[in-house]
């Protein structure tokens, strides 16, 4: 705790605006901001505008993410000459970069780092009573995540939402920044972590998605053991949750036990995201990645075997230091004939700090632009296939909204995960409600979207 004379006077009729930036885990961080301060008084807006503070969460693990984050602090300190009082930045690029932010931006008041989420009451307070020159606060990265256990304000009502299980890492692969940032890994317990799965569902919440660096080792730093099975088998017992998603699960942890709850658990998706990074030994060696590229293609060939149906869904970087062509045909093979569901395709981002930082030789930016856009057009035509395969077919479809031309619903099936998936596009005879569940059939695609409508036909 950096203040402990807290008392709260200077949240009377302030408002408060946050910007989150980044992956789902910034997300939940965000709105347990936004539920703390809203329990301290404080009055939420969603516009620049009129915030007398604003509170921007940043991302910082690759450049695009950084450029972004630097960009809408930038963006946000224009609002300092209107009604806005205090600008903080806070989360993952204010704990790398905290004394350039502090030099580089001096629109900025506080640079607050990850374990500032749960003290944002506490950081305002001493920003708006100190006479001291602003500064940057808080960068113990290894804290306590008891803060997650606070109450939060969802921004969105889609009848999902994000269930942060753990913070922090462990791997350490060579290209990564996010142990440095984030800290060692920390699971959250079993009982906070269902307790707040209830809350959800009280609020309507049909979905969960799991969600932290590495979700297949969860429990292991506090039970001695990987508890993820367990940890479903209790949140499976909730009576409003329907759906659980998994997602960021390393290859290397998928082990026989999960593989059978993901087939027998009728309320644990059929749909798994497992970022294998690379599939050529010789990159993944020196990624610092645990496996082989024959354990993983085990592992995917266990799921398909053993889920029928199952999406996978992975991420994959292209252009590592030492990727030469040869290692880039494995890759690209490997794609074409496994034929993923979903895929993603990041160029290596080279971040100081790191250990590939230094490796060599590194590869050129048009290089790995160009081998991106080849593993991406090979994915294309493989998820065009795959959605005309589900022509004239009925799913089970959560409802999301309705989209801008307000001729259409929009939601999703099993087989897609929020933000990172396409969506269902479809018509409905009847008034539907956001977060209900509705059979809808398949009639066209539009590459990564599908276009259908609703219907009273079982699902297959």
């Amino acid at each position: 705790m950096i203040y402990d004379n807290f008392d709260g006077v200077y949240n009377l009729k302030k408002k408060v605006g946050v910007v989150s930036l980044g992956c789902p885990k910034n997300l939940v961080d965000s709105e347990i901001m936004l539920g703390i301060l809203k329990k301290s008084k404080f009055e939420i807006t969603a516009s620049e505008e009129e915030a007398n503070i604003i509170i921007v969460n940043t991302c910082g693990f690759i450049e695009s993410a950084k450029e972004e984050s630097i960009n809408t602090i930038l963006e946000m300190a224009n609002y300092k000459s209107d009604n806005c009082e205090l600008l903080i930045v806070i989360g993952c690029l204010a704990q790398r970069y905290k004394d350039e932010i502090t030099k580089e931006i001096p629109e900025v008041d506080i640079v607050a780092g990850v374990s500032g989420y749960g003290e944002i009451e506490k950081i305002i307070d001493m920003a708006y009573k100190s006479d001291k020159e602003k500064s940057s606060l808080m960068f113990d990265n290894k804290c306590s995540i008891d803060y997650l256990n606070n109450t939060r304000l969802f921004t969105a009502n889609k009848g999902y939402a994000y269930l942060k299980i753990a913070e922090g890492c462990d791997n350490h692969c060579t290209y990564c920044v996010i142990p440095s940032i984030c800290g060692p890994y920390r699971s959250r317990k079993i009982e906070d972590i269902v307790s707040e799965a209830e809350s959800l569902a009280d609020a309507g919440i049909k979905e969960v998605i799991l969600v932290a660096q590495d979700t297949t080792v969860y429990g292991r730093d506090i039970y001695g053991e990987k508890s993820l099975v367990k940890l479903i088998k209790s949140l499976s017992n909730i009576g409003g949750i329907e759906w659980i998603r998994l997602l960021y699960c390393y290859p290397e942890e998928i082990d026989p036990m999960l593989i059978n709850e993901i087939a027998s658990n009728r309320k644990v998706l059929k749909y798994l995201d497992l970022p294998i990074q690379h599939i050529s030994d010789k990159i993944l060696k020196t990624m610092g990645r645990r496996g082989t590229a024959e354990a993983v293609t085990n592992t995917l060939t266990d799921l398909r075997a053993l889920i029928p149906g199952i999406i996978l869904r992975t991420s994959l970087i292209v252009g590592f230091p030492g990727e030469d062509e040869k290692d880039f045909k494995i890759l690209y093979d490997f794609v074409r004939r496994f034929e993923f569901d979903r895929l993603g395709v990041f160029t290596y981002s080279r971040e100081e700090g790191t250990p590939a930082y230094n490796l060599k030789p590194q590869n050129r930016r048009s290089v790995k632009d160009s081998r991106k856009c080849d593993i991406m057009q090979i994915q294309r035509e493989i998820v065009i296939r795959k959605n005309e395969s589900r022509l004239n077919k009925v799913y089970n479809t959560l409802v999301e909204g309705v989209s801008e031309d307000g001729i259409f619903y929009y939601g999703r099936t099993h087989a897609e995960a929020p933000d990172i998936d396409g969506s269902i596009f479809f018509t409905s005879p009847g008034p539907l409600q956001i977060g209900e569940f509705v059979k809808v059939k398949i009639l066209n695609i539009d590459e990564y979207d599908l276009i259908g409508e609703a219907t009273n036909e079982s699902t297959k």
